[in-house]
């Protein structure tokens, strides 16, 4: 646990409870927009999520030569979590490019100049 100073601890743990609450709320963003191509990124998140916790188990025991073992699955989840982000982005894309847009620019009406007061009076 000496391994890290309390302010770099609490940057380690801020950092796992900020990427487990943006797991939940693109997962509730999913479920709002109906748009389940954001629960898999949600899910993506979850490597990178499994990475972070690697690295704080390995500094909470100081960083134990008999765990070193936790660095090699903490750089492998990085990379597979890296992958995950990117095949889940590339779907949102993909979805989105399927879906018709609600504000094309053919839709969409000219902004009119008048009724706008002039505030610099």
């Amino acid at each position: 646990m000496h391994a890290l100073s309390i302010p770099t601890w609490i940057i380690h743990v801020s950092s796992v409870i900020e990427w487990i609450a943006a797991i939940w709320l693109i997962w509730t963003y999913g479920e709002i927009t109906q748009n389940h191509t954001w629960f898999g990124f949600s899910l993506a998140m979850l490597p990178a999520l499994v990475s972070a916790m690697c690295a704080c188990t390995w500094h909470y025991f100081d960083n134990s030569p008999a765990l070193e073992w936790l660095v090699t699955l903490q750089a492998s989840m990085t990379v597979f979590g890296n992958f995950t982000l990117l095949i889940a982005a590339y779907f949102i894309w993909r979805h989105s490019q399927s879906e018709p847009e609600l504000n094309s620019a053919d839709n969409q009406q000219p902004i009119s100049a008048e009724g706008i007061k002039d505030s610099s009076n």
